[in-house]
């Protein structure tokens, strides 16, 4: 093999994997909470925390001790993100379409081949034990995200309703239950596209939006009125005057569904009915 040949080929083969690795960093952008906390990147640490009695409500303060500016940023903003129910400066939600005809029929079948994909993860152990890790675990939430990065990694390019980018666990008093799943799209994607995927007659995808956050040394002296996802600082220009780090959005596209529910609007709910 002449030494030109082999040139060419490291070149193609470098060309490749830099390509590879630039695709997942800006893909990476469209997954909650893409750095997962080092305390659960281990499952045998995630089922010995899993398996302990739910954590007693932990102060803003507390939570952010000890992080890096972006994952508390991640903790402050899941906080928030548990309280949003409707549209708002920091809530973007898709319109709701008219009803195409085949819409019903898609969406069931999604519903259909979700409970066929994640019957298995009633379990948690089972979800632990393939991949899934959980996002911010030792923070009190109404449910919590089991993620598998890869299946966020693959919903950029296509859609499988049988492989979702994370299980909807709620707490027990021995470990979780299974209530629901949710689907990812990078920030980017269009409605068209968020409708190809789950049509937007039936459901609603959100995005997270017009993020403030004090610095990491004031976390504990902040004003929430004024910072988070619930705070009234909306625009960059105040948030640079308030001395704050601005965030058009954060994490990406995303839309829960709840598939043992027994209705097309409480299956495609924003949140789980009790």
């Amino acid at each position: 093999m002449s030494v030109r040949s082999s040139a060419v080929r490291f070149l193609i083969r470098t060309g490749m994997v830099l390509g590879a690795i630039f695709a997942v960093t800006i893909l990476l952008a469209a997954m909650p909470g893409h750095n997962a906390p080092k305390a659960a990147s281990v499952n045998a640490m995630q089922e010995q925390s899993a398996a302990a009695e739910p954590a007693a409500s932990i102060p803003r303060s507390s939570a952010v001790t000890d992080l890096s500016d972006e994952k508390a940023n991640e903790v402050a903003a899941v906080s928030d993100m548990s309280q949003m129910h409707g549209a708002g400066a920091h809530l973007h939600m898709t319109e709701m379409r008219q009803p195409a005809p085949a819409d019903v029929a898609r969406a069931n079948e999604i519903v259909k081949e979700l409970r066929a994909g994640i019957e298995k993860y009633r379990d948690y152990h089972v979800a632990l034990n393939e991949g899934y890790k959980i996002f911010l675990l030792n923070l009190p939430q109404p449910e919590y995200h089991f993620t598998k990065y890869r299946n966020g990694f693959m919903e950029a390019f296509r859609f499988d309703p049988s492989q979702p980018t994370s299980l909807l666990y709620k707490k027990t008093a021995d470990g979780f239950e299974l209530v629901g799943a949710m689907y990812t799209m990078p920030k980017r994607a269009t409605e068209d596209q968020l409708n190809e995927r789950v049509p937007l007659s039936v459901a609603v995808w959100h995005l997270h939006t017009n993020l403030c956050m004090p610095q990491r040394s004031e976390m504990r002296t902040a004003d929430w009125g004024k910072f988070g996802l619930k705070g009234s600082i909306t625009t960059r220009e105040a948030c640079d005057d308030a001395g704050g780090n601005f965030h058009p959005s954060i994490f990406g596209w995303m839309v829960h569904v709840y598939p043992y529910e027994d209705s097309l609007d409480r299956v495609f709910a924003m949140h789980h009915h009790d």
